[in-house]
């Protein structure tokens, strides 16, 4: 792959009953894809992966702090995501919770970890639920496109803070 080419689309499996694994490299170091996954500013940019508009990002970027974002679609639905930072390694892993508001029973905890080789990131997000029916519920909602897009635009943003 060339320099400044898409590194294409994210791989998900299903390491246990509970979990998704997510994984996807970037053409960008790990501290800008870092910086575009945690600045409110950034995150309104790629979050809606182009379904929609975000129309409120909170970050509170501590052990214990909260996050929140909110998206309107093109055809008016609004939904929001938050949860709360469990473990802060800058630039390298984030373990936080994520709930969608509209079945809050649903907590997952979701551990994003990036490394780094030659100026590339690979990004992992391991997403764990606390049973199979909320995992496959979370397969089932239709996640899987929307990220996809999602990552995608996560990329763009990063390179562009070259």
């Amino acid at each position: 792959m060339t320099a400044g080419t898409s590194s294409g689309a994210a791989v998900v499996t299903l390491p246990t009953d509970t979990q998704i694994l997510i994984t996807r490299e970037f053409d960008a170091p790990k501290h800008l894809v870092y910086r575009a996954w945690t600045t409110p500013e950034l995150i309104k940019r790629w979050w809606g992966a182009e379904r929609g508009d975000v129309t409120a990002v909170e970050v509170d970027l501590r052990v214990g702090g909260r996050w929140r974002y909110v998206t309107v679609t093109h055809d008016g639905f609004e939904f929001a995501f938050s949860g709360e930072y469990r473990e802060i390694v800058p630039d390298e892993r984030l373990v936080s919770t994520e709930v969608y508001e509209e079945m809050p029973e649903h907590e997952a905890l979701n551990t994003l970890t990036l490394t780094e080789h030659d100026g590339r990131t690979t990004l992992t997000v391991l997403v764990e639920h606390d049973s199979k029916e909320s995992r496959d519920g979370h397969l089932n909602s239709g996640m899987e496109a929307g990220m996809q897009d999602a990552l995608s635009l996560l990329e763009r943003v990063a390179v562009s803070l070259r």
